[in-house]
């Protein structure tokens, strides 16, 4: 990824996807009116920030981006495995039918052009994935539980099956989220992973001093990607660390849940 300023915002841009196609992003902290640990420009609606303060930051952030503030499509995460279709169909659909839609959804699918789809996050995995043959975008939510559902996954299987995606040509981008040394989980997690089918010693470390295991969450994402056929040179990591970055980052580990929340989405031109 790389950065790039617009006015005010500080945006990390994944350089593989084509950027005559789809616009794709991950937000900072930077630019927005919020405050304490949501300072400054937490985008999430559902972290426990002042609305008013959200609604100013999503409009700047719209304005910037060039599309209306209603055509920014954000779900309510609940750390499972729901994808949702942005279509046709679901365009003309009402305001609360929409919303609806988008309860208990932790990955969006789309092939609508203008329109912004984002997941929010502060730790845990944002991925995006497009196909630029047909031109779909997929934002995906992956936390440790989301993770262990393979959510990433589920999200190319729905591409294939609604829009006839092939996995080998589809582009991935892992946005930032918490490093393999500062992610250190307990037992149950431990279990959970393996449980899946994940092997441990992959995917983490053991800490010689408490004897926690660390899981590498980016990396176990980009191994589900490879998984679901996508080359692994096609998929961009971005190696940034919410954790260790305050500066630039939101980290709930750090901060708490009740802190700010960074964007990770696109849109399609």
């Amino acid at each position: 990824m790389e950065t790039i300023k617009i006015k005010d915002l500080d945006l990390l841009i994944f350089t593989s996807f084509p950027k005559e196609k789809v616009f794709s992003f991950s937000t900072s902290v930077k630019g927005g009116v919020s405050t304490g640990n949501y300072t400054s420009f937490n985008l999430s609606p559902y972290s426990g920030d002042d609305p008013d303060c959200v609604n100013k930051n999503q409009e700047h952030f719209a304005n910037i981006a060039g599309i209306s503030v209603e055509n920014l499509y954000i779900p309510y995460q609940t750390h499972k495995d729901q994808v949702q279709i942005i279509d046709e169909a679901f365009m003309q659909k009402t305001d609360l039918e929409k919303a609806t839609l988008l309860n208990g959804v932790d990955a969006i699918v789309t092939n609508q052009k203008n329109i912004c789809i984002g997941v929010t996050t502060a730790d845990c995995v944002p991925v995006l994935i497009f196909d630029p043959k047909l031109n779909i975008l997929a934002a995906i939510h992956a936390g440790w539980k989301g993770t262990v559902a393979k959510i990433a996954q589920k999200t190319v299987l729905k591409m294939q099956e609604h829009f006839n995606s092939s996995p080998h040509d589809l582009l991935a981008g892992i946005g930032p989220c918490i490093s393999r040394e500062y992610f250190e989980v307990g037992d149950e997690v431990v279990e959970a992973f393996v449980n899946t089918g994940f092997s441990i010693e992959y995917i983490s470390c053991q800490n010689t001093v408490t004897g926690k295991r660390h899981i590498d969450l980016e990396y176990a994402n980009k191994l589900l990607l490879m998984e679901s056929g996508i080359p692994s040179e096609n998929i961009e990591t971005a190696n940034l660390c919410t954790y260790s970055n305050p500066d630039k980052f939101f980290s709930a580990r750090r901060q708490s849940i009740h802190s700010g929340r960074m964007l990770t989405g696109g849109i399609l031109r």
